[in-house]
């Protein structure tokens, strides 16, 4: 303890460091200030929680579950009707979209090599494909506002502007896109003058500001229960602590490939030969490479089986889809998963590329040849890796509807539990927390996470 606490006087310390954390912390007060901004159209008062709304209007937890997901990555601004109720997820998307065109465009494969320039370039197609993914997500937003959640015969008051009329549609639209676009600007201004990944840090904080309200919710329905709430409280803390743990190590595994670098008097046999023996390095290979983008890929589809209810309403077994909860929607959802972190992994790791690197610098891996032989020596030990982290995704994935109804009662405490905003937000720590110990490092302090694990994993 007094060694963190000495840490912390070093952070602060440290002018430069200094400044970069005061200012992420303005722009992320300011970004949770403009998420409780309603739009102009609509009396935020009559509003309240449209996921109250929902369940009392005879909406059931089904639904609740899946707006609730939807939510907890704005911060609640999505069920609020609020002016960043879009939040940064269509810069996501947008990003997600320009790295998979990448594959089949070969002008946005040159300008992925053309160094900084061609990353400005991307970066500025990225911003524009944002709007227009705003100008198709937006009115989808506003029509389930009108239309499933706050139908306009049932909450009239809860509109200053009647939704069928273009008074109501129009501005709500520019809105609706400008507040999505300033949300991208501050995740910038935090890349390039703060600490930290700004678009991360902004879905890391619309994630973490829903945790003391559902903590709030699960703890009032224990406390419900009698004298075993509060062991029942104790043991979800405990067991929601060894799953942040799971996660950090999901998060940092790596299998590293020992290569070595001749010299080049080596290489031509020179007399020194044992005396120089190269320089002994290592290639991380990640257990979990693709991250949390096959959750997301995973998720974006997840909504198609939910519209197969439509053809049978009365079919049990397809109505399981629209319940994030269900074994129907959860076995699905794993399964695509492990084929998207296949896909994944295979589109952003080049180990061909790996390969040719290695052999223009002099660098070979152990009893392997160089080109071809070793590239497909990478891509096996990749595969064998990729399919136990796969699983290991998989089961973090579907762990909030393990959990859900053994232990855990509410829908959105069951959600912290795994899943895609757990491995966001320690993903975005781990790394936020790397940044810091670089500057610390720089200047000679030690850094905030001093074991084996950090020393090895670089985090």
């Amino acid at each position: 303890m007094k060694e963190f606490i000495q840490t912390l006087k070093n952070i602060w310390s440290l002018k430069e460091l200094r400044d970069k954390i005061i200012f992420t912390l303005g722009i992320i007060l300011v970004y949770r200030f403009a998420s409780y901004i309603s739009l102009p159209a609509i009396n935020l008062a009559q509003v309240g929680d449209l996921l109250e709304h929902y369940k009392s209007q005879g909406g059931n937890k089904q639904g609740a579950g899946l707006l609730g997901l939807l939510s907890s990555f704005t911060g609640g601004a999505f069920s609020h009707a609020s002016v960043m109720a879009l939040g940064i997820m269509p810069y996501i998307s947008a990003s997600i979209i320009v790295q998979l065109m990448g594959m089949a465009i070969p002008y946005l494969q040159k300008l992925q090599k053309d160094g900084e320039s061609g990353r400005n370039t991307l970066n500025q197609i990225t911003r524009w494909l944002t709007i227009g993914v705003c100008l198709v997500q937006a009115p989808s937003y506003l029509t389930s506002i009108t239309q499933l959640f706050l139908p306009y015969a049932q909450f009239s008051s809860a509109y200053y502007v009647e939704p069928n009329s273009i008074m109501f549609w129009l501005p709500s639209i520019v809105i609706l896109v400008g507040g999505s676009v300033f949300a991208m600007w501050l995740g910038e201004k935090i890349t390039d003058k703060g600490i930290g990944n700004g678009i991360s840090i902004l879905i890391m904080v619309g994630i973490l500001s829903r945790l003391p309200e559902a903590f709030v919710q699960e703890m009032a329905v224990q406390n419900g229960k009698g004298g075993m709430g509060s062991i029942m409280i104790l043991i979800e803390v405990i067991f929601w602590m060894l799953v942040v743990l799971l996660a950090v190590v999901l998060s940092v595994a790596v299998r590293k490939i020992p290569i070595q670098y001749v010299s080049r008097a080596q290489a031509r046999g020179g007399v020194n030969r044992n005396l120089m023996q190269g320089a002994r390095q290592w290639i991380p290979l990640k257990v979990n490479a693709a991250g949390v983008m096959p959750i997301i890929f995973a998720q974006a589809l997840m909504f198609v089986p939910g519209l197969l209810t439509k053809v049978d309403e009365s079919n049990t077994f397809l109505a399981g889809f629209k319940n994030v909860f269900s074994w129907q929607y959860n076995v699905l959802f794993a399964l695509l998963i492990i084929i998207f972190s296949f896909f994944y992994t295979a589109i952003t790791i080049p180990v061909n590329q790996m390969a040719d690197d290695l052999k223009r610098n002099g660098g070979l891996v152990p009893k392997v040849r160089p080109g071809k032989e070793t590239a497909d020596y990478l891509d096996d030990i990749l595969s064998k890796i990729t399919l136990p982290g796969a699983i290991f995704l998989s089961i973090f994935a579907i762990l909030p509807a393990i959990v859900h109804g053994s232990f855990v009662q509410t829908d959105a405490f069951a959600l912290f539990f795994g899943g895609t905003s757990l491995l966001i937000m320690v993903g975005v720590i781990l790394d936020t927390v790397q940044q810091i110990n670089t500057y610390l490092l720089n200047h000679h302090y030690d850094g905030l996470m001093q074991s084996k694990l950090s020393r090895t994993t670089g985090y």
